[in-house]
């Protein structure tokens, strides 16, 4: 696993950090480091790569100073196990992406998972949408998925999930007929595809039956302009990227984690 050289040399009060598969292309570490330098908070945030989701056991007893993890692919969903607990959202998407180190009696740490994404996701989302945004297709079934399909829910938009291989709620990409493209204009690419540094890449969707009424939303950040979007785009549709929410649920997670 990935550790940053710093971490073992200052050894803070407080640790936080990031698990997943790889993280290159994760944001969260500089992000929080900073916000801790400027505001003169004794923690790190740290890098946690770890090529199996049961080596998380291995990150926890080796950094006592742990107070929260954040969670990205591909463990959003396979580190449910691994917790003492998990909140109402996280409960009703099946997907976790931030767990609070909560201290109990006789030193015992009990992990806590929450799902932040769905905050900033709706948040990031609301000011775009328009009356006629009451059907959404989410390209992907992974954990960012549900919680993208929790949080329209909220909203009051239907859903359905889009997936390359069939499966029972879900329509294939070959099945996005004119009829259901007209149907539903929000789009959000849940998925990984075309972010860095397979930027040549995009979801299969018929982008030629786009319209300036579709919202098509992608959760990736980088590149800042997705293949997706930009194509999206060439059809006059509103698009957006995943920085805005990443932020929104950057923050939520820091509020979990001082609650």
């Amino acid at each position: 696993m990935k550790l940053n050289g710093d971490y073992m040399n200052k050894r803070p009060e407080k640790l936080y950090g990031l698990v997943g598969y790889p993280l290159g292309h994760s944001f969260s570490e500089n992000f929080f480091n900073q916000k801790f330098e400027a505001e003169s908070i004794n923690a790190q945030y740290v890098n946690f790569e770890i090529p199996s989701i049961e080596d998380i056991t291995q990150v926890i007893n080796e950094n006592q100073n742990l107070n929260g993890l954040n969670v990205t692919i591909p463990y959003k969903e396979q580190v449910i196990p691994f917790l003492d607990e998990i909140d109402e959202n996280a409960t009703n998407i099946g997907a976790v992406n931030v767990i609070k180190f909560i201290n109990g009696k006789n030193g015992e740490v009990k992990l806590k998972g929450y799902n932040s994404d769905i905050i900033g996701f709706c948040d990031s989302l609301k000011p775009l949408l328009a009356q006629h945004h009451t059907h959404a297709l989410i390209l992907g079934t992974g954990g960012a998925a549900k919680a993208v399909a929790c949080g329209l829910k909220s909203l009051g938009i239907e859903t359905i999930y889009v997936s390359r291989t069939k499966k029972e709620g879900a329509l294939t990409y070959e099945e996005l007929t004119p009829m259901i493209m007209d149907k539903y204009k929000v789009i959000v690419n849940t998925s990984p595809i075309g972010m860095y540094p397979h930027v040549d890449k995009c979801p299969n969707i018929p982008y030629e039956l786009l319209t300036p009424e579709h919202l098509c939303y992608d959760l990736i950040y980088n590149p800042d302009v997705t293949l997706f979007m930009k194509k999206a785009k060439e059809q006059g549709s509103i698009v957006k990227n995943g920085l805005e929410m990443l932020l929104l649920q950057a923050f939520a997670a820091w509020e979990i984690w001082q609650q």
